[in-house]
């Protein structure tokens, strides 16, 4: 008899040597090294080439000059749709039929273009807010004025519209919606020389973003990317691995796993989170908050974790970094962290619920000045990484995944007992 695990909790599908989260320990480790010993001293782009090839001997190179594809409106499927692209672009072939070296080149060059990619959409994102700022601060028609003067009002006006209306088909949020981006609404790019003088994939995705980055907003972001460049079985690391099982392009797998990260519970954490910190800001009162939050039957976002049963490492990590870089909401989230622990012991003394890397995510994020709706996209810009390295684990395996179900539907049973068939007969 099959025994059924919901969630394939608890299966073991795969043995892997690319990451080690240690649940009893609160540590998490990289092929072998604690992740608390990299971060500081190896760049994200370090840790890309140690989850891939085991070594510090390569890190990820830099993106080529291409322009991001796509303008829907929604970052993530534009990310996602991008990247699948690159396949028919750059003439990237199936898996199966490459071997492993040509399966690494064609993780790295894809790798550093989703960042590429989310950098262009965030500035995007910049451009059309602005636009919209000012469309926003201008005065009303004064009925009582002159003619010439509401003539050239009128004019103004007009020009207006028009920058309003291109602005709004950048991307704006994941809630706002547009249709195709004229090339006017993009022509604030960050020149391609600017950008290559970042020295670290890290600060080229900020100069490309931001243009002229605050160093500490780059050690932040780098800092949060070693954090969450891998962690074992995942949703979209799991996700990646089925296509690649399949023998598709690693365009195809990385892609897969960008959709996996649609969903709020995989890679969304951190927006919500932050929220909570807002609210304990504007009240004062974090207990009182949490209290609120637990009696009203909601989660506490950034609290437990389905692998640690200690502290996520990472969120020691993230915590000490916004302490060290100053982050303005480092005392609320101190505060809103001790309140909800707090209360989380006295109320679930059986279980061990405790802060895990989405919180703290979130206030190094703010810090860094990314807007809530970017979190995922920068999440995920992280995750290529450890996506990248399973993928080619997954080549190594050479075997397709495909799980058994327990078919608990209606037995054997003729068309007439089914409602409706009367319908299809009466033709």
């Amino acid at each position: 008899m099959l025994t059924v695990k919901p969630g394939l909790a608890d299966v073991v599908a795969f043995e892997t040597q690319i990451a080690e989260p240690d649940r009893d320990g609160g540590s998490l480790r990289y092929r072998g090294i604690n992740v608390e010993q990299l971060v500081g001293q190896a760049t994200f782009a370090d840790v890309w080439g140690l989850l891939v090839d085991g070594d510090f001997g390569r890190e990820l190179a830099p993106a080529e000059p291409l322009a991001l594809p796509v303008h829907s409106g929604d970052i993530r499927a534009d990310i996602q749709a991008a990247t699948a692209l690159l396949a028919p672009t750059w003439g990237l072939r199936p898996l199966i039929d490459i071997d492993e070296a040509q399966a690494r080149d064609d993780l790295a060059r894809t790798s550093a273009m989703m960042p590429s990619f989310v950098a262009q959409a965030a500035r995007n994102m910049t451009v059309s807010q602005t636009a919209r700022s000012a469309s926003a601060s201008r005065p009303a028609r004064d009925a009582t004025a002159s003619r010439p003067a509401r003539d050239a009002t009128a004019s103004r006006a007009a020009r207006d519209a028009t920058t309003s209306q291109t602005a709004r088909g950048v991307i704006a949020s994941g809630s706002a919606r547009g249709t195709t981006v004229p090339q006017a609404a993009r022509s604030a790019a960050v020149p391609q020389a600017r950008v290559d003088e970042g020295r670290s994939a890290t600060e080229r995705f900020m100069i490309q973003w931001q243009g002229d980055p605050d160093p500490r907003h780059v050690a932040a972001i780098d800092r949060y990317w070693v954090c969450a460049a891998e962690h074992g079985m995942n949703a979209s690391t799991f996700t990646a691995r089925v296509v690649a099982s399949t023998g598709a392009d690693v365009a195809a797998a990385l892609s897969g796993a960008v959709g996996s990260m649609s969903g709020p519970l995989h890679g969304g954490a951190p927006a919500r989170a932050l929220g909570m910190v807002e609210a304990v800001e504007r009240t004062g009162d974090a207990r009182g908050y949490v209290r609120q939050v637990l009696d009203s039957g909601k989660r506490l976002m950034g609290f437990g974790h389905p692998i640690y049963r200690a502290q996520d490492p990472r969120a020691r990590i993230l915590r000490a970094a916004a302490k060290e870089l100053g982050a303005p909401r480092y005392e609320a989230a101190l505060d809103l962290e001790a309140a909800a622990l707090a209360e989380l012991r006295e109320r679930k003394p059986d279980r061990v619920l405790e802060t895990n890397v989405e919180f703290w995510a979130a206030i190094v994020l703010d810090f860094a000045g990314v807007p809530a709706e970017l979190f995922t996209p920068l999440f995920t810009c992280a995750r290529t990484a450890g996506w990248s390295a399973h993928i080619i684990e997954q080549k190594r395996l050479a075997k397709i995944i495909r799980p058994s179900a327990v078919y608990t539907g209606p037995a054997g049973r003729t068309p007439t007992e089914v409602s409706g068939w009367s319908r299809i007969t009466a033709r």
